[in-house]
């Protein structure tokens, strides 16, 4: 029997916890520098999806003044 693999990317997380994705999924995904990404983790895994609103999950998107890449530092531990 032939068992069917997904096919796996790999990317490295960088010495401040950062990622890029690999060229396959950021075409796949249309992503662009900018994109916001959200990560949904479940009894399966975890699921990369482009986001295409603000979510509501974000405390923060009524305030676009504070969405500067600083911000997003200052506050990703929240």
């Amino acid at each position: 029997m032939n068992v069917v693999r997904p096919k796996a990317f790999y990317s490295k997380v960088s010495v401040k916890s950062q990622t890029v994705p690999p060229r396959e999924i950021r075409e796949r995904l249309s992503i662009s520098p900018g994109d916001r990404l959200r990560s949904i983790v479940d009894d399966k895994g975890v699921r990369i999806e482009k986001e295409t609103s603000p979510g509501e999950d974000d405390p923060f998107a009524a305030f676009t003044e504070w969405s500067s890449s600083e911000d997003d530092e200052a506050w990703g531990d929240l």
